[in-house]
């Protein structure tokens, strides 16, 4: 029982946890404002991880900055994405169930070929890098650089999506068209360019997030599957639409996950975050923090 009081322990459910707030964040945004079913979500952070890795192989550029340019690329792809299909679907969906399942068969197809595309590219094998990988020792804690400036990126990024949430005009409107979105057409607030906003900004969360994993881990093309599920659970623990909410349960989800997996086995990791997402459905289904009108 020593290893669950393992400072080890703590930071690696902190570096994942963070990972995890940053693509449930992404996930929130796009759900709460379209109520689309992005389940390409983690395959976007793949194609983050590999942007990485290209541009620091082949041209040495570091992954902080190549995330930047990841993240561009993404919200740029979210503007082609929402000008050639959301728009459209949204429009021709009646009801929010339509819209829901239609949206799934879109990001679906989405994801299929992601994968297979870069698959076909970079072939299926796993790929790594090695940068600043260095080991910081504080007492009993042994800390590689690059997982410290994982969690000190996604902190910022975390405390500028709250500040833009509750400050900037773009961002309260978009938190306002979450919490009621007749109520924010009423008042002027343009539908169209908040949906497309939130898009970009879901796409880009997960591409960083891909960007900040490329430097922790392997990196492949089916890589996605368990980060979007996780990133899903995370936006039913924090509560649909309830952006603030989805990365404190982020980081609840990576105590869970850590923690579980060092008591069982490290095969059971999606066995552990499937149970968390039931029991989360079963028995708090507006969150951990949320209410049960929280959401429309």
């Amino acid at each position: 029982m020593e290893i669950l009081f393992s400072s080890q322990l703590l930071f690696a459910a902190l570096v994942t946890g963070s990972i995890y707030a940053l693509l449930g964040f992404g996930l929130n945004i796009v759900f709460g404002t379209m109520r689309l079913l992005n389940i390409a979500h983690g395959d976007l952070a793949m194609i983050g991880a590999y942007l990485a890795f290209i541009l620091f192989e082949r041209f040495g550029i570091s992954p902080l900055i190549s995330m930047l340019l990841a993240s561009a690329v993404a919200a740029v792809f979210g503007v082609l994405v929402y000008v050639s299909l959301i728009r459209k679907l949204i429009e021709n969906s009646p009801t929010l169930a339509r819209l829901e399942g239609n949206s799934l068969l879109i990001f679906l197809g989405l994801s299929i070929i992601l994968q297979n595309g870069v698959a076909v590219i970079f072939t299926g094998s796993p790929r790594a890098y090695r940068y600043l990988d260095e080991v910081w020792r504080v007492g009993d804690l042994a800390i590689t650089q690059n997982r410290l400036v994982a969690v000190m990126v996604t902190l910022v990024i975390c405390v500028g999506a709250v500040g833009f949430l509750t400050r900037n005009i773009y961002g309260l409107a978009i938190k306002g068209y979450i919490q009621n979105s007749r109520a924010a057409m009423v008042v002027g607030i343009n539908t169209d360019r908040i949906q497309l906003l939130a898009l970009c900004i879901g796409f880009a969360c997960a591409a960083i997030a891909g960007s900040l994993l490329s430097m922790l881990e392997q990196i492949s093309p089916f890589m996605g599957f368990s980060y979007t599920i996780a990133a899903f659970v995370v936006v039913i623990l924090g509560g649909l639409g309830n952006l603030p909410g989805g990365m404190v349960a982020g980081l609840l989800l990576g105590v869970l996950e850590t923690y579980g997996v060092a008591l069982t086995s490290p095969n059971l990791q999606l066995v552990l975050i499937y149970g968390v997402f039931v029991l989360a459905l079963l028995f708090r289904p507006q969150g951990i923090v949320g209410r049960r009108s929280s959401f429309r």
